[in-house]
């Protein structure tokens, strides 16, 4: 029940940060922060129970009771519908990735948000117990429900708390996800009536389901369903216009929860549902998803460095990024889905922190405009310390989390497709251009001496010291992360091995 503790915790803390906003406006953002601390130290405690020879074991992909933690309960058992979480190294460390950035995107709002405060933190707190559903959910149906709970409070973020156009960039973020949701949706219809005709009972539990047999057809079109709702969320290129205009419109704390964990979830889906419900028609789709995943990369780089509005350069430099870990996930070997899942934490750290920055720097002088900014560090010496410091993160400098991730994606990429990687190790290159020329835009040159701007107060840097050590941690020692994804993707390789289209790839990819 600890699962449906933690969701709830959450839940209900959003409920009462709404309703105490009639007692006190200023008490609604410190129900939140308790809300998500508590949240934090009762997943802590919990993990704490859980024997350390567990961590170790690879979880069974078919067997729920394999897991850290495995429930189910019935729910709707006349259609095969169960309350069905659990939880493994891999969705344990996008929680804990959940919380830590909930408080993150909880202290980038603290002063900026005046208008009815409490609807706000009960959308942002209702928002992280939709996420955390999605990364604990194990029956289909049941996750396509926390994959919708998610959507409709970040929709009322952007839509009620956004800047000059968030109307049409919420409608244009919900029509994307909802969409393409609905094309899950109808894939997940799919499996549960295939699971029935060849003789099983219906079951949407991803246990059940997973090793299905569906015919070439069928299969193809179930598994584009998941696959067009994860790389929507992703976003991967072409399915990622909805991303800028959401960023740029979004408050603050809504950029953060964006970049940081919504878009996991759509790498998430596809790492725990896509592949392994359709290992040999994604081994061959492989080289498609590969080649999208290398357009995103050169793509978003270009692009952000086209951008001189801050916040939207930040949001096309998440579709480099998050081309990376498409990249990863479908070359399938230990070291590319390894630099996944580092990229996916890393670049929720470092895109989540430059986000604030975005955030405070609008708060301060009323525009993303960064033509109209210029030798702000003279003004403001610690904030751009920070950016330096974040900017050459996103740019993938040795020694921090980012560096690893990628690293790590193009070593396993290169044995499978040297061509992908030679065209994907460019983005490094256009990173570094982008990166270093938003500093020179913005905290580099002369400065307004008309202009006057206060630094970063004690609130703000206790925010972003905090993300600069997690980013050295990630990349000075990343063991701990590896070591507890790695039974995870143990596990995964058991139900999926490279196909022979795949391997005819490699082939030719490496010239033999």
């Amino acid at each position: 029940m600890s699962m449906v503790v933690l969701i709830g915790l959450l839940l209900v803390g959003g409920i009462a940060a709404w309703q105490l906003e009639r007692i006190d406006a200023n008490l609604p953002r410190w129900v939140a922060l308790a809300t998500v601390t508590l949240a934090l130290l009762y997943l802590v405690s919990v993990i704490a129970e859980i024997p350390a020879e567990s961590f170790k074991l690879t979880p069974d992909p078919g067997d729920g009771d394999s897991w850290l933690l495995h429930l189910k309960l019935a729910w709707i058992p006349r259609f095969g519908i169960s309350l069905e979480l659990a939880m493994d190294g891999l969705s344990l460390l996008l929680v804990i990735l959940t919380l830590l950035l909930g408080l993150i995107a909880i202290a980038s709002s603290w002063s900026e948000i005046d208008f009815k405060p409490g609807l706000f933190q009960a959308n942002l707190l209702w928002t992280l117990a939709g996420v955390c559903g999605v990364f604990l959910a194990m029956d289909l149906f049941l996750f396509f429900t926390f994959w919708e709970v998610m959507l409709i409070p970040m929709y009322l973020l952007i839509a009620i708390w956004g800047h000059e156009n968030r109307s049409y960039a919420a409608m244009k973020f919900f029509i994307f996800t909802q969409v393409s949701g609905l094309l899950m949706l109808l894939s997940i219809v799919i499996l549960a009536w295939q699971g029935v005709a060849t003789g099983g009972e219906l079951s949407f539990s991803y246990f059940d389901l997973l090793g299905l047999h569906l015919d070439g057809r069928l299969a193809w079109i179930a598994m584009l369903g998941f696959f067009l709702a994860f790389t929507v969320k992703l976003p991967g290129f072409p399915f990622h216009t909805w991303l800028p205009d959401a960023h740029t419109q979004a408050p603050t704390a809504g950029s953060v929860l964006l970049a940081g964990i919504l878009l996991k979830t759509g790498a998430y889906g596809l790492l725990r549902f896509c592949i392994p419900l359709f290992p040999e028609i994604s081994m061959q789709f492989a080289p498609v998803a590969m080649g999208l995943g290398v357009a995103g990369v050169i793509y978003g780089a270009v692009l952000a460095f086209a951008q001189s509005d801050f916040k939207r350069l930040v949001a096309y430099s998440s579709v480099s990024h998050m081309g990376f870990v498409l990249l990863g996930l479908y070359a399938w070997n230990n070291l590319a889905l390894q630099g996944a899942i580092m990229q996916m934490v890393a670049h929720g750290v470092s895109t989540a922190a430059l986000f604030m920055m975005a955030g405070a720097l609008q708060q301060r002088l009323h525009t993303r405009d960064m033509t109209r900014m210029g030798g702000l560090w003279q003004q403001a010496p610690r904030m751009g310390a920070c950016a330096m410091f974040f900017a050459v993160a996103s740019l993938g400098l040795p020694g921090l989390g980012n560096f690893v991730a990628e690293f790590l994606v193009l070593a396993g990429l290169f044995a499978v497709h040297p061509g992908f990687t030679a065209v994907a190790a460019l983005g490094l290159i256009t990173a570094a251009i982008y990166a270093l020329w938003m500093m020179q835009q913005t905290f580099q040159g002369a400065p307004d001496e008309q202009r006057q701007m206060d630094d970063f107060h004690g609130r703000e840097m206790l925010a972003m010291v905090a993300m600069i050590l997690a980013l050295l941690w990630l990349g000075l020692y990343p063991q701990p992360v590896l070591d507890l994804a790695q039974p995870v993707l143990d596990g995964l390789h058991g139900v999926v091995t490279p196909g022979e289209h795949l391997a005819q790839t490699m082939t030719a990819g490496t010239g033999q």
